[in-house]
């Protein structure tokens, strides 16, 4: 009864009550009774829970830690973000000689990815003696984390040099790093490689290729990969019409989406309706976006996000219509945060609207006071509207609390893809891949 409580606690984040009330009768428990309350709790809205069972299984001193009892401490460390905490669990491994334990060594790797120290993730995965794909999925996907793509595929090529085949989880993550990377040349050879096998028919894998040539401008070939799946998921249909929003090509877009709803191929969910109002933001289609934002409400009954709400004040702005955008904020369910008041400020400015961008600036002064874009947004404002001295005013207070421009960064298509193409093809030959 207790496994099966906080079982399905942990599966669905529910209440551990009944679980713990059961456990709490139990006299004697033995270990792996002590690492299902800890499974358990992780999964749930006060996952530190899990450590006063730990600390309780220490002090009683009857039963040792296992593997499983630090695998499951060690994701919850990660998915509390406690540095510190993930540290004296690490300790604790070592004192009981569980860390050289594969699936412990693999979870302090996934661990330290997700606190973005990659050197101690680095250094644990070197530090095994044979990895197996898990550990190589792992230490992939903590780079693809820590935004360190062209190491990631540098990983992949190294994996594959030691003869252990990729499993879906290998490609849909090295693809990630593809996107990202926009190594469109090394995500070509990947899918290369996969295509008329069995894993390529896998549709987490097909999403990440779609996905993949969409976000390095390949929507032909995203659409083809589309195109070929025999079986295809919302984040399939997600994917692409995104892909094909973001390249202008709007009206494809909500075709297929209109395609999807009418032979009810897939239930739209909230992301696939944020996609869609993307997409008319970008044709600003602003009768279509009104009509799919209510059809997301009423017919889906799917409530919308503040993201929902931003790309319908991006949409109204980007057409003028800043006083209905301001009053879909006011309405708005949950508060306006700053990104969705600076998106409208920013349409205030385009349209040369002096009066309600005084009052949007307002707002941001409650949230944040010192953001250098929205001092430009009021004062590009008021330079549009040909009030000078109030540009000054506005530029003057910037000086004076001492406000930065942030600095600019980089975008880039393409780097290291010519390069990690040419290691992929070397390396291929070398062990006979190709």
């Amino acid at each position: 009864m207790v496994v099966f409580c906080a079982v399905s606690a942990a599966q669905c984040e529910g209440d551990m009550d009944y679980a713990v009330s059961v456990f709490e009768n139990v006299e004697n428990p033995d270990g792996f009774l002590w690492n299902t309350m800890i499974r358990g709790c992780g999964n749930t809205s006060e996952p530190q829970k899990a450590f006063e069972y730990y600390k309780r299984m220490l002090y009683k001193g009857e039963v040792a830690s296992d593997n499983f009892t630090f695998a499951f401490l060690l994701k919850i460390c990660g998915r509390l973000g406690s540095v510190l905490l993930g540290k004296q669990i690490h300790c604790n491994t070592i004192k009981y000689g569980q860390e050289s334990h594969v699936f412990v060594r693999n979870t302090l790797i996934h661990m330290y990815g997700l606190f973005r120290d990659i050197h101690s993730a680095c250094r644990l995965f070197d530090e095994m003696p044979s990895s197996d794909l898990v550990g190589w999925n792992t230490i992939i996907d903590c780079h693809v984390y820590c935004n360190k793509c062209k190491e990631a595929l540098d990983l992949f090529l190294r994996m594959l040099g030691t003869g252990i085949e990729p499993d879906e989880a290998t490609l849909v993550v090295t693809l990630s790093a593809c996107s990202t990377l926009g190594a469109l040349d090394f995500g070509r050879w990947v899918h290369s490689g996969i295509e008329n096998t069995s894993i390529g028919e896998v549709v987490s894998v097909s999403n990440a290729l779609i996905d993949m040539y969409a976000k390095c401008g390949a929507v032909e070939e995203a659409f083809e990969t589309f195109n070929k799946m025999e079986q295809k998921s919302i984040v399939t249909w997600n994917t692409m019409i995104l892909g094909l929003a973001t390249h202008g090509h709007v009206d494809k877009a909500l075709t297929l989406f209109q395609n999807m709803l009418k032979a009810e191929l897939a239930r739209p969910d909230d992301v696939t309706f944020l996609v869609v109002l993307c997409a008319c933001r970008h044709g600003g289609l602003v009768d279509e976006g009104r009509r799919y934002f209510d059809i997301m409400r009423k017919n889906y009954y799917i409530q919308p996000s503040v993201k929902h709400y931003g790309c319908m004040v991006d949409l109204l702005g980007r057409a003028g219509l800043v006083d209905e955008a301001y009053q879909l904020i006011m309405n708005m369910p949950m508060v306006g945060n700053a990104i969705i008041w600076r998106t409208l400020l920013a349409a205030c400015r385009l349209h040369e609207n002096v009066e309600l961008g005084e009052q949007v600036r307002r707002h941001l002064l409650k949230l944040e006071p010192d953001h250098s874009s929205d001092y430009v947004l009021l004062a590009n404002t008021y330079a549009s509207a040909g009030q000078w001295n109030e540009v000054l005013r506005v530029r003057k207070g910037m000086r004076d609390r001492a406000v930065q421009k942030p600095k600019p960064g980089n975008s880039f298509i393409g780097v290291h893809s010519g390069e990690a193409y040419n290691n992929a093809i070397n390396t291929a030959n070398t062990y006979g891949l190709i």
